[in-house]
């Protein structure tokens, strides 16, 4: 039932991303575009996800899933350097690529090159990252 319910969730999900035209790399610069040709759209996409979103995390506490378990609980993070250098990066390849891993997932279904190139540069950078870091935390350390 479990994987059912994930199989439901993850369709809606990418059906979302592409009729709210998310994996549209042209729609996503221009909404990052706020001194040229600057397309607004995109932030009701960002509210219709992030307005029921808080609602969900007020009603968590007092529900189980359907499927069994624990919902995970809010994790509060202080901004540190890791965060910070993580969130700069995530947005140099979102300006760059137009495309974040979510829709980058969902365009894989209609074909083109852009999202398979992004998608393995996604990956080599997931792989690196926890090296990377530790090289970032030796280096701060020693100093």
């Amino acid at each position: 039932m479990r994987n059912l319910i994930s199989l439901l969730s993850g369709s809606l999900f990418g059906a979302g991303l592409l009729i709210s035209g998310m994996t549209d790399t042209t729609k996503v610069q221009g909404w990052l575009d706020i001194f040229g040709n600057w397309d607004p759209t995109l932030a009701f996409v960002m509210g219709g996800a992030i307005v029921p979103m808080m609602i969900a995390w007020r009603l968590v506490p007092d529900r189980k899933p359907l499927s069994g378990g624990n919902f995970p609980t809010m994790v509060q993070h202080e901004l540190d350097r890791r965060l910070i250098i993580g969130s700069v990066m995530f947005g140099m390849g979102w300006g760059l690529a137009g495309l974040c891993p979510g829709p980058a997932i969902a365009s894989l279904t209609y074909g083109g090159t852009g999202g398979v190139v992004f998608l393995i540069s996604m990956l080599a950078g997931m792989y690196a990252a926890p090296a990377v870091g530790a090289k970032l935390d030796r280096t701060v350390n020693a100093t």
